[in-house]
């Protein structure tokens, strides 16, 4: 364009313009080019072939008599080296084995003669004329024989070279002489074989340049798409009308910063002055960053600079890569209403992923409160600055919210999470219990179950009057905006969750709400979830507690103490049980139900009431192990019948594992205070621990057993002989076994905290020292642990007496039991006493088998007991007014608090108890 002012040219102007055609025009001259490449790539062809001829004769001469005598020297040396040549030579015979190998040699070196000869010259191979062999050698060949020499000579043949070598023994002595001969001229040879491919390559050069001629002919025609120049000229000034007609601006810089071109959306977009072209970027007063990317020439995508109100996306490329020179070209679009379309899609996609975090972050575990704090942390700071949760009382406790909750009046809300970018908020704090009024937005939310929204909180004046001093203090904290949102799930509103929006935060809109429902419903699921769980749980250790022991049975033989801790997610079906037996006796009992759940805690409880039953029996380990074995099993059949006794309305969605049992571990033990003998069996279940009064721990060596439920082998019963003092330690698996520590090792850390207790220590500070050590702080399963410690009866608390096999034995047993009731000051019980053991003598005497043995315990009772070597059972009868008899046992039944029978290895032993102090009116109360 010309200049109006002063007539000069700018870049893109008519002397441009002329320039281009010009250039244009000269399409025949571009045809004399492809030509003038082609002669002068002919003659370096040409020059090139020459030399390279020339270079290879002059090379060949040297290299064919260098190659000569490196490859007759070689031969000569190395034939001379191997052994079989020497060892030939010094044979018998040497020309049967030298003229063959001198002939294999000669033909594959393609040598002209191989000569071996001894060390006075006698020839012994010869490959060229054999009829020379046997005869001497022609020349001087005795310097040879002091070392490797290569001589060259004229023969008819033309110039030979010969190398000789001589072979010497292992002893350094000369066996004889290897001679080797090449002719010069076979070497040259191979210059003549190289000509052709010499020739070929300049073929080949040349073929290339003529391609290369004709593909620049046709680049040159293709450049110009076969315009002349009036085409071309037309084709210029569309361009040029497109480039300042196109709504982008596009801008040309020179390699020294200056601008060489600038359309008018350029101008337009960065405000450019008229006469821009020619000066420097740096000058035109755009935005430092700007005019730093435009000068520099560096790439640049998309980079966005601020220039007069606007946001622009530059896209910068060097020109230099491109065939250009040294420059740039930038293109500039206005990008500040899209900015604002993609900072809305940018909001929006930031939204989705805190939706997507908050699906993995909350509810990872089935704690409420925990999952409470998972929401609190996830939404702050992304989607507010604080946030806060609030839940019913009930829900805490796994019930449903009762109705009227968080109204004026009606069960109260507890904040049970909260979470900010500082912990000293204004609001109340956690574990806090909320009563909201009426028109707060916590009442609203709770009252209609739909999200409440506060844009300014200066204006709520329902939520400042609930609590003014709390209100100025967050208001004064800087928090302005409020969404309280319900935690909806079932049908149920379980709380509400508040987020809040301080200091430079933009006010909560109508489009956050939608958000803030979104966001939340997740974790309404799991809390609710989490809720329903609790509630279980809280069933679930009710009845375990309840099918567990209270406390421990008041008893003489054992001091005994217990520590149970259920696990920490689902309860399980692990007990004890300390079970007083007759004849002071007392039973100790660990078990494990394999399992958790309700299932496993309802079949504890039933194993525990069979153990019950089985020890009032009085059986012995090993036979009670083994009818528990029995009712495992049936317990097994009756619930693994798929089908049968469905009950309505159960839970289809179950754990197969928590309806049928799978079987369960126990151990039983039986202690005698009066010997001290304590028999126990086991079945699957972990070894129990014996700590001596000396400080000795061991383990029980007892026989393991097969599980309960399992069947087809025995229960072994091993007995020992327990000291006074002696701890007895039972426990189940969950305290030596979890998942960081293998059976093993808890065996090992069990042993190392029993022999770490102190000796005298009792066994409530056992249990207290034991589980320190070894239970975890979230148990995984359940433990139970039960410590006695041995006590034996006085013996003066024991008398025993021998009975002959003769009824007047009878009065002489009443007159020791006066004597002994008498000494232990139970005068009052002698009458009761007299009849209790004449019935069970003359019983033992009529119907028994002798021995007959009499033996009477005081304690917290009077125990008498009469054995007898018969298994006879005893049976209570209720005789007629006619009969003579069968009224004994009815009277021991009616005297005595308790009676019975039990078995041993050699017969049986009948047994009653009574109080120490005989109940008033008794013989009265018998009569009526």
């Amino acid at each position: 364009m010309v200049d109006s002012a002063t007539g000069g040219t700018e870049p893109g102007g008519p002397r441009e313009h002329r320039s281009t055609r010009g250039r244009l025009r000269s399409r025949p001259w571009a045809r004399s080019v492809a030509g003038q490449v082609f002669l002068w790539l002919l003659a370096v062809v040409v020059l090139l072939a020459g030399a390279g001829l020339a270079a290879l004769i002059l090379q060949a001469r040297g290299y064919a008599t260098h190659d000569a005598v490196h490859r007759t020297r070689a031969a000569a040396v190395t034939l001379a080296q191997v052994p079989t040549v020497v060892n030939a030579l010094d044979s018998a015979d040497p020309t049967a084995v030298l003229q063959p190998l001198a002939l294999d040699v000669g033909e594959k070196g393609g040598f002209d003669y191989v000569v071996i000869a001894g060390p006075d010259g006698t020839r012994y191979a010869q490959t060229a004329q054999p009829e020379l062999i046997g005869k001497h050698l022609i020349g001087p060949y005795q310097p040879a024989l002091k070392g490797p020499i290569t001589i060259s000579f004229t023969a008819p043949i033309g110039r030979v070279v010969e190398s000789s070598a001589p072979a010497t023994r292992p002893d350094g002595s000369v066996a004889g002489l290897v001679q080797v001969g090449y002719t010069v001229a076979h070497a040259g040879s191979a210059v003549g074989r190289q000509l052709p491919v010499l020739f070929l390559g300049t073929a080949a050069a040349l073929a290339v340049g003529t391609g290369g001629a004709v593909l620049v002919r046709r680049r040159l025609r293709r450049q110009t798409h076969g315009l002349g120049p009036a085409e071309m000229t037309r084709m210029y000034e569309h361009h040029d009308a497109v480039l300042h007609a196109v709504r982008e601006g596009v801008l040309i810089v020179g390699g020294e910063g200056r601008v060489l071109l600038a359309n008018d959306e350029a101008r337009r977009l960065l405000e450019l002055p008229p006469e821009v072209e020619g000066r420097p970027v740096t000058e035109l007063g755009l935005d430092p960053g700007l005019a730093e990317l435009l000068a520099s020439g560096r790439a640049a995508t998309d980079e966005v600079h601020p220039a007069e109100g606007r946001l622009l996306a530059v896209n910068n490329r060097p020109t230099a890569p491109f065939g250009g020179g040294p420059g740039s070209v930038a293109t500039i679009r206005d990008t500040t209403e899209l900015r604002a379309l993609a900072g809305q899609a940018e909001a929006a996609r930031a939204r989705l992923q805190l939706i997507y975090d908050a699906g993995l972050r909350v509810g990872t575990t089935l704690d409420i409160v925990r999952i409470a704090q998972e929401l609190a942390d996830v939404a702050v700071p992304r989607f507010a600055d604080f946030a806060t949760v609030e839940l019913a009382e009930a829900v805490l406790r796994g019930d449903e919210p009762l109705p009227g909750t968080g109204v004026a009046g009606g069960p109260r809300i507890r904040r049970v999470a909260a979470g900010g970018p500082r912990e000293d908020w204004p609001f109340y704090p956690v574990g806090s219990q909320i009563s909201p009024l009426p028109g707060t937005p916590e009442a609203t939310t709770l009252g209609s179950g739909r999200t409440t929204l506060v844009a300014d909180l200066r204006r709520a004046q329902a939520w400042r009057a609930r609590d003014p001093r709390t209100a100025d203090r967050i208001l004064a904290y800087g928090v302005h905006s409020l969404i309280s949102t319900p935690l909806n799930a079932r049908g149920l509103t379980l709380g509400t969750v508040s987020f809040w929006r301080a200091a430079q935060s933009e006010p909560f809109g109508k489009e956050d709400v939608t958000f803030a429902e979104e966001l939340i419903s997740r974790a309404a699921i799991s809390i609710d979830n989490a809720r329903r769980y609790t509630r279980d749980r809280r069933m679930a250790e009710a009845l375990q507690r309840s099918l567990l022991p209270r406390g421990l049975p008041e008893q003489s033989a054992l001091e005994a103490a217990y520590r149970y801790l259920p696990a920490l997610h689902r309860v399980g079906g692990d007990w004890f049980d300390v079970i007083p037996l007759p004849g002071f006796r007392v039973a100790l009992v660990v078990g494990d139900v394999v399992g958790h759940g309700l299932h496993a805690a309802a079949t504890m409880g039933r194993l525990r009431t069979a153990v019950l039953n089985f020890a009032a029996l009085d059986l012995p380990p090993d036979e009670l192990l083994a009818r528990l074995d029995e009712l495992v099993a049936r317990l097994d059949q009756g619930e693994a019948g798929p089908g049968e006794g469905d009950v309505e309305g159960q839970d289809e969605d179950e754990d197969e594992g928590e309806r049928a049992v799978t079987g369960a571990t126990c151990l039983y033990a039986i202690y005698d205070p009066v010997s001290g003998h304590c028999a126990m069996a086991r079945a699957g279940h972990p070894p129990p621990v014996l700590v001596r009064t000396d400080g000795g721990v061991e383990f029980v060596d007892l026989p393991a057993g097969p599980p309960l439920g399992v069947g087809g082998l025995p229960f072994e019963t091993t007995e020992l002989q327990l000291a006074p003092g002696t701890l007895l330690v039972l426990y189940t698996d969950g305290l030596v076994t979890n998942r960081e520590r293998d059976l093993e090792t808890g065996l090992a850390a069990l042993r190392r905290s029993l022999a770490q207790a102190r000796a005298d220590a009792s066994p409530e500070e056992t249990c207290r020292a034991v589980f320190d050590a070894l239970a975890p702080p979230r148990p995984s399963d359940d433990i139970a642990l039960l410590v006695a410690r041995t006590q034996l009866l006085a013996p003066d608390q024991v008398a025993t007496w021998d009975v002959p096999d003769d009824f007047a034995a009878v009065s002489r047993i009443r007159n020791a039991c006066d004597d002994q009731l008498i000494a232990w000051d139970l005068e009052e019980l002698t009458y009761t006493t007299e009849l209790i053991l004449s019935e069970l003598v003359t019983n033992a005497i009529r119907y028994g088998t002798a021995p007959i043995r009499v033996r009477m315990l005081r304690d917290t009772s009077l125990v008498c007991e009469v054995s007898d070597a018969s298994s006879t059972a005893p049976h209570l009868r209720y005789a007629d007014t006619a009969d003579e008899g069968g009224r004994g046992l009815f009277l021991v039944a009616q005297l005595a608090a308790r009676w019975g029978t039990r078995y041993t290895a050699r017969g049986k032993v009948i047994w009653s108890e009574q109080p120490l102090t005989a109940p008033e009116f008794q013989f009265e109360a018998m009569l009526l």
